[in-house]
């Protein structure tokens, strides 16, 4: 397996662009994302007033920025995990309150997710197919907008590209600190927007098991170490915060009963995966009076969903495509079981969890996916 990875590799690089042609598309590339994100961002205000509030308490006060209190006192928090708060209440705190200081790290993590995105399909596929992926991202406009909101959504992105970045590492490299990595950031994806972040878990896990060195017993060890860094990584601020007295802290957002774990049991965990509507006692699926959309966009759950409204023009026009590469990769199944076939495996199975969740949940999911252009 290790020897025909290799075979692989070589044979991209032999038919690989001239480097300084590479290094000068990838930065133009990027500074084209830089263009997309960044220009005029200020027109968007605050833009989610829900997290721009918890951003605003975060950089008033310590406590209230660990707990993603909506409130600098911290009486309630939002109802979501408080990384992506963490991140921008660092800026507004450092730079101070405007549009500026809120979005930009969203226009910074698109670049970032656009340039990881580049490094990971080229160890696979060569300069060509990288630049096609990463310009693909670039241009995706449901990308170019969350890379220009300050919802959770780039912070989650440029996590989930970055898991899968080290999983080729993992593979590459037959390295067990890379398959930890890879749990360790999906793992934070868990800590900016809870089970969404999980959604890509069954495509990484087919491709380690069949792409991976070793014997099957090799890789399902891989498997299991990689799973206890998720486990880890995702579940230790939502203990913390279990383990603090409920009048030592602020009530969670969006639960019954003022705890994460909640939360997590109802509409804002299992209640997107079964499809349950609704949202907590503010009303409304993601935030209540502060305008969260909940289930009430997006359509059904179902295999076609990313092909209907408003799915079409945001990433529904790449499926199609997305598809017939997905078809011709599966037809290579007597194929060695790495590279272009494991990135299709990958990016496949990442597009087909989208079409059954939470609408917001698939827009990541979606972005992430969309490089299954690239095999």
């Amino acid at each position: 397996m290790a020897a025909r990875r290799e075979s692989a590799a070589e044979l991209a690089v032999a038919t690989d662009l001239d480097p300084r042609r590479v290094r000068l598309a990838i930065s133009a590339v990027l500074v084209l994302t830089a263009f997309l994100t960044m220009w005029g961002l200020d027109r968007n205000g605050f833009a989610n007033s829900y997290y721009a509030a918890a951003a605003q308490a975060a950089a008033a006060d310590w406590r209230a920025m660990f707990f993603g209190a909506l409130d600098a006192p911290g009486w309630i928090t939002i109802d979501k995990p408080p990384l992506s708060i963490w991140v921008m209440g660092l800026s507004v705190r450092t730079f101070g309150l405007s549009a500026w200081s809120l979005l930009l790290p969203q226009a910074l993590m698109g670049v970032a997710a656009v340039g990881v995105l580049f490094a990971a399909v080229r160890r696979w596929a060569g300069a060509r197919a990288a630049l096609l992926a990463a310009l693909v991202l670039a241009l995706t406009p449901v990308a170019v907008l969350i890379f220009r909101f300050d919802d959770p959504d780039a912070l989650l992105t440029l996590l989930l590209v970055a898991a899968a970045w080290a999983l080729t590492r993992a593979i590459d490299d037959d390295c067990l600190r890379w398959l930890v990595l890879s749990g360790a950031l999906i793992g934070l994806g868990f800590q900016t927007k809870y089970m969404q972040a999980f959604l890509v878990l069954p495509a990484f896990g087919l491709v380690l098991l069949v792409g991976g060195a070793g014997n099957l017993g090799r890789r399902v060890r891989g498997l299991l170490l990689a799973g206890a860094a998720v486990l880890i990584a995702s579940g230790w601020w939502v203990a913390v915060v279990e383990a603090i007295p409920l009048d030592q802290r602020p009530f969670t957002g969006g639960s019954a009963t003022g705890g994460p774990l909640d939360l997590l049991l109802g509409y804002d965990g299992l209640g997107r995966i079964l499809g349950q509507g609704g949202g907590g006692p503010g009303g409304g699926g993601a935030g209540g009076a502060f305008g969260g959309a909940g289930a009430l966009f997006g359509g059904p759950a179902g295999p076609f969903r990313l092909l209907g409204t408003p799915w079409d023009g945001g990433i529904g026009w790449l499926l199609p495509l997305a598809v017939v590469l997905t078809v011709i990769g599966l037809g290579l199944r007597f194929m060695p079981r790495d590279g272009p076939v494991a990135t299709l495996d990958c990016w496949a199975g990442c597009c087909g969890a989208a079409g059954w969740r939470h609408t917001s949940w698939s827009s990541a999911t979606c972005r992430v996916s969309s490089t299954a252009t690239t095999p």
